[in-house]
């Protein structure tokens, strides 16, 4: 695939970047055609309370990262010779704060549905089996290794292979017409075979696993640096699926319904973070070495994103009903125009994604959390007001602005603002008329 020759883009770094995002292509396309058929199978109803379930652990979950990836890239990147350490040092501690969140998970889930109006089936099993997923992703960091090496490759052919092995398994489950809980085993088992295909992977690329060592001075130090960016996890994981659990106080039907449209519309997010952290390592380098040219790659960060955003968005608005219908038929009626409104949010997630990496970058954890809170607490308090008015409109609307809120709150802060308004001339083409005009 090849990048359009404008004047300011470094060609060959780009060229290489999509290239590494066209591994994970095949992957996400293939993984959403079986979940399409997955959702089909159960209706809105048991897809809802799945849904339901997915989203109040993911927000648990949000916790068990410990906002280390970028961190972990960074420190081996500065201390190649210490990979051993921080590898280990993350490996332990995600370890255990995710087995502590398990029984955390089911109390807070035991807690919301004997307080719910509408508690509906229980689902503590199936919210149990979820919560173990988060235990087996503390072996993510590994993904953090290659992605500081530069070779992500190497990542997505083990969640490739991951996913073909998975979709067999949930394409066996329609056929035999399996009850809901077998789904919930399945999440949970794709969870472990990535893990275990990445202790594979590492292994097989000269690595040894059993070196890993645990360090109390390591572990203090990526927990100062990362403190931050727990919080803010959680709040973007609260802000990206509140909805889908707010939505339950209207019924597990709504929630499934809502859930199909959001379930495509966030199909094509693994673009800016594949692409986003492809770049981070360049710059990083660029800022130390080239500050003007870390100025530039920036911008062109934020063009190209909204290059393919943008389009994207307002092609589905239009035809957001019909693709609906296509895909899932008439179970899903009203999907449709939560779709159109609700395809709007990933054109500031592909430029939050983004300017995420420029806080980090210039050290600005603690902006980085004000800003998710800030989209968080919006989201929140528009559901409250507009999920009892128009349901899966109302949490579409709160998702699209709290979106909006989120990336842009960077023009409120003095130090910030200069890097804001790059962004605002990404999002309204200014920049890339100026590119033209150049040429």
């Amino acid at each position: 695939m090849n990048i359009p020759s404008i004047k300011g883009f470094d060609e060959a770094a780009f060229q290489k970047y999509f290239k590494n995002t066209s591994w994970l292509m095949f992957g996400k396309i293939f993984s959403l055609a079986v979940n399409l058929i997955i959702i089909r199978y159960l209706g809105p109803v048991n897809f809802g309370d799945l849904s339901f379930a997915e989203a109040l652990t993911a927000i648990i979950a949000a916790v068990g990262t410990l906002g280390l990836d970028s961190f972990i890239i960074r420190e081996i990147i500065k201390q190649p010779q210490r990979k051993n350490e921080i590898l280990g040092t993350a490996l332990g501690m995600r370890l255990m704060v995710n087995a502590l969140l398990i029984p955390l998970c089911i109390g807070v889930y035991l807690t919301f549905h004997y307080l719910s109006a509408k508690p509906g089936t229980p689902l503590t099993l199936i919210v149990t089996l979820l919560s173990l997923a988060s235990l087996f992703k503390s072996f993510n960091v590994i993904d953090s290794y290659f992605q500081s090496q530069v070779q992500s490759k190497y990542v997505v052919q083990v969640q490739n292979a991951c996913l073909v092995i998975s979709a067999i398994v949930k394409v066996l489950l329609v056929w035999l017409k399996m009850p809901l809980v077998w789904f919930a085993v399945a999440l949970s088992f794709d969870a472990f075979i990535l893990a275990f295909g990445l202790v594979w992977m590492y292994q097989k690329r000269g690595f040894d696993i059993r070196q890993w060592t645990f360090s109390i001075q390591r572990a203090k130090s990526l927990l100062k640096l990362s403190f931050p960016l727990i919080f803010s996890a959680l709040m973007v994981s609260i802000y990206m699926k509140i909805d889908q659990v707010m939505l339950k106080s209207v019924g597990s039907e709504e929630v499934g319904i809502y859930s199909a449209a959001v379930k495509i519309s966030e199909a094509w997010y693994f673009i800016p973070l594949a692409i986003v952290t492809s770049v981070f390592p360049a710059l990083v380098n660029a800022r130390l070495n080239d500050p003007e040219r870390y100025k530039k790659r920036l911008s062109n960060l934020y063009d190209l994103l909204v290059y393919i955003s943008l389009p994207v968005a307002l092609f589905f608005s239009f035809f957001s009903t019909d693709l609906i219908h296509l895909v899932y038929g008439n179970q899903y009626e009203g999907a449709g125009p939560m779709f159109s409104i609700h395809i709007w949010s990933g054109v500031f997630v592909f430029l939050g994604t983004a300017s995420s990496q420029y806080l980090l970058a210039e050290g600005y954890t603690m902006l980085s959390l004000q800003r998710t809170a800030a989209g968080a607490i919006v989201n929140i308090l528009l559901n409250f007001w507009l999920i009892p008015l128009y349901g899966g409109i109302g949490a579409s609307i709160a998702t699209l602005i709290a979106c909006i809120i989120s990336t842009f709150y960077i023009l409120f802060i003095p130090r910030t603002r200069e890097q804001g308004i790059v962004m605002l001339k990404s999002l309204f083409l200014i920049s890339a008329f100026q590119k033209i005009k150049t040429l």
